[in-house]
């Protein structure tokens, strides 16, 4: 095989011996290593796309491999069904290329998407729904870790499933490989601005498995309702026994994808299954990301809710929560040494076939999948759409090698704690690491510094708490009602005349739909509280979160300028509504929002946050339970605020009202703060609460 790099034959940091190309892709090459202290074989995938950058570039680049190395290094501890990274570091090549590699184990056995093309030329009929749960039960646990840190894996596809065992048995090894390995690419391709022509461009996806945000960013940002997307397509393809989306080329695969009047479910590809188990698909397949689950663990308990099944076991070991049952089924002795072969994509040279072939022939027996190759502005496009491999290592599983059982036993799974679970009306957001305010020298002092934070899941309103809602509450006694008038420090009684009559308690029934407002901090954490179990006001950096996630977007819905599709805030509804009352109000935008003061809820499903978090800015400001205080730049883990109000700033409030005249007070960044005391039309409250 090709040996690109020439690394076959030399030793890498005096320990790795370099024996043979076992796959090499657009962007890496993968060998076979012999560990000269252990004495045993790994994988080495060295990085062939990096060595043109320049040195202040390969830095950085290198930063964000080390960081990348890390996360799987970390995921792949907590999880038996994550390959393991052993080792990272840089090589300079025979020929003077610089070189970013990383040694992982080395796993004999063959990628799902070899098992799907066999199992197709064998005439075996398609998997049964529980028969396909069975399977991918080890890869829903490892992304259900990844996602509730808030981490997407963003090239889920069969090719980078490895199958150890009989696919078709009652146990078999299942590994997720690959993680880590798109954000390099792209961070890469950002860097360089695309690689070189000679080598084509290179996506970090594979078509066939493509999500619509993958596709164009027109539908939103990638996350972990990306892999959902694509999880939710192999399944689909193993109880249909059909290709999920059609196409010969990367625009019909995109159509495929992002097209609303064909979902690719398995009712759509022929399949017989039950209804909650097309509904389940049918969600995790939706074109709008907001639409989705928010993460593979709840698409997954999904499905087994539909098949009557437990919720999924806790995955993970240490501070995620108790062992999977893959991992607690294995011996310790066992559990702690070092499995056998290599993760790695695969193309065979230029490759014409647009959804498998290459040129050394299909489906490795060690897992390899074909990344998709792209000339852009050329004359051809190389195209691996759906996957492929080179010529097999080996076919068995070693007899060392421990059969692991991909489902607990059913006395387990009868045993195992069900995990919490968020309350109805409320939206799971599954924590995780963000930059909290920002850098942007155009934005405000307040704002800055931006500083890392880590969550932990939690869930939070989709909607702003409603009249109807707040009236129930305050009718049985739990809640005081709401106020009927504005009351704040040096009100004016020209302001009582115009804003009074926006208090929407004084319309149940015709705003009962429209956020309450005119009410004051300790009534909306009063209403949090007696309303749902661990319920509360959202700590200002979980308002963020959920707001903007972790991908550092200037608004809820991406990047794009605030406009009258998104949110309610000053149109031209709102400048005649000024000038009827007197009162002096500045337009963000020049079109007519359709609603003078508030709207009802969920009335702007295209302002949605990525987690599909409703009005989270625009409509009316929103209490959170913090009290004010400047940022420091040190990371903080679950912050709360200031301890107490020792300056008389008073408790935050986020994301503008209807009549917000600037682009900058809806940033999920800008901050404000109140006296708790206020009653104002322009804010009200949504709740938060643990998942304990």
């Amino acid at each position: 095989m090709n040996d690109p790099l020439e690394l076959v034959g030399t030793t890498i940091d005096d320990k790795y011996a370099i024996e043979s190309v076992v796959g090499e892709g657009g962007f890496a090459v993968v060998y076979r290593a012999q560990h000269l202290i252990w004495k045993r074989p790994v994988a080495i995938k060295a990085f062939k796309a990096m060595g043109s950058f320049a040195e202040k570039d390969r830095e950085r680049l290198f930063e964000e491999f080390v960081r990348e190395g890390k996360l799987l290094a970390e995921l792949s501890e907590r999880s038996a069904a994550i390959c393991q990274a052993r080792d990272i570091g840089t090589t300079t090549t025979p020929k003077g290329l610089w070189a970013p590699y990383m040694v992982l184990e080395w796993l004999d056995g063959i990628s799902l998407e070899r098992v799907i093309d066999d199992e197709r030329r064998r005439g075996l009929p398609p998997r049964t729904v529980a028969e396909a749960l069975h399977l991918l039960e080890p890869v829903a646990e490892a992304l259900s870790l990844a996602h509730k840190r808030g981490i997407a894996h963003r090239d889920i596809k069969p090719g980078n499933v490895l199958i150890m065992g009989d696919a078709r048995g009652d146990s078999c090894t299942v590994k997720l490989l690959d993680f880590g390995i798109a954000k390099v690419v792209q961070d890469a391709q950002k860097m360089a601005g695309g690689f070189s022509m000679t080598t084509g461009q290179i996506t970090s996806f594979t078509p066939a498995y493509g999500a619509p945000e993958q596709f164009s960013r027109t539908h939103g940002a990638t996350g972990p309702w990306t892999d959902v997307f694509a999880f939710a397509l192999i399944f689909t393809e193993l109880v249909s026994g059909k290709e999920p989306l059609q196409g010969d080329d990367l625009a019909q695969l995109g159509f495929a994808s992002m097209n609303p009047s064909h979902r690719p479910s398995p009712r759509a590809l022929g399949a017989a299954v039950p209804d909650a188990v097309e509904a389940a698909l049918l969600k995790a397949l939706a074109v709008p990301t907001q639409e989705r689950y928010a993460t593979a663990g709840d698409f997954w308990n999904a499905l087994r809710s539909a098949m009557a099944m437990g919720p999924m076991r806790a995955t993970g070991r240490g501070i995620d929560g108790p062992p999977s049952s893959l991992s607690a089924s294995v011996p310790a002795a066992l559990a702690s040494q070092p499995t056998v072969l290599a993760e790695a994509r695969t193309t065979g040279g230029a490759a014409t076939s647009t959804r498998s072939g290459s040129a050394g022939g299909k489906g490795a027996a060690i897992g390899l999948g074909v990344l998709t190759l792209v000339v852009v502005g050329g004359a051809v496009a190389f195209f691996a759409m759906r996957g492929g491999g080179n010529k097999p290592s080996a076919e068995t599983t070693p007899s060392a090698m421990p059969v692991l059982s991909a489902s607990p036993p059913a006395s387990a799974a009868a045993a195992a704690p069900k995990p919490a679970s968020c309350p109805e009306g409320m939206v799971s957001i599954p924590g995780g690491k963000f930059f909290m305010g920002s850098d942007d020298k155009a934005d405000l002092d307040f704002e800055r510094p931006a500083h890392q934070v880590t969550l932990q899941p939690y869930c939070i309103d989709k909607y702003e708490v409603t009249v109807e809602r707040y009236k129930t509450c305050s009718d049985k006694g739990e809640c005081k009602r709401a106020s009927l008038e504005n009351d704040w420090d040096g009100i004016k009684e020209s302001d009582k005349k115009a804003f009074d009559p926006l208090c929407n308690a004084r319309d149940v029934e015709g705003r009962a739909k429209h956020p309450i407002n005119c009410v004051g901090w300790s009534q909306a954490d009063a209403f949090c509280k007696a309303t749902a179990p661990h319920g509360r006001l959202p700590t200002e950096a979980e308002w963020e979160f959920a707001a903007r996630g972790p991908d550092g977007r200037k608004f809820p819905w991406g990047d794009e300028w605030p406009d009258a599709k998104y949110l309610n805030a000053c149109g031209k509804e709102c400048l005649s509504w000024g000038q009827k009352n007197h009162q002096e109000e500045t337009a963000m935008y020049k079109d007519d929002d359709g609603y003078a003061n508030t709207a009802p809820v969920g009335s702007f499903p295209k302002g949605a946050s990525r987690y599909g978090v409703e009005d989270v800015v625009g409509n009316v400001w929103e209490w959170t339970a913090d009290w004010y205080a400047p940022y420091t730049a040190a990371p903080a883990v679950d912050p709360k605020g200031a301890d107490a109000d020792t300056d008389g700033s008073g408790r935050v409030i986020r994301g503008g009202a209807w009549n917000g005249g600037y682009p900058a007070w809806v940033r999920p960044t800008f901050r404000y703060h109140d006296k708790p005391e206020k009653k104002s039309y322009g804010v009200g409250f949504r709740c938060a609460a643990s998942l304990e």
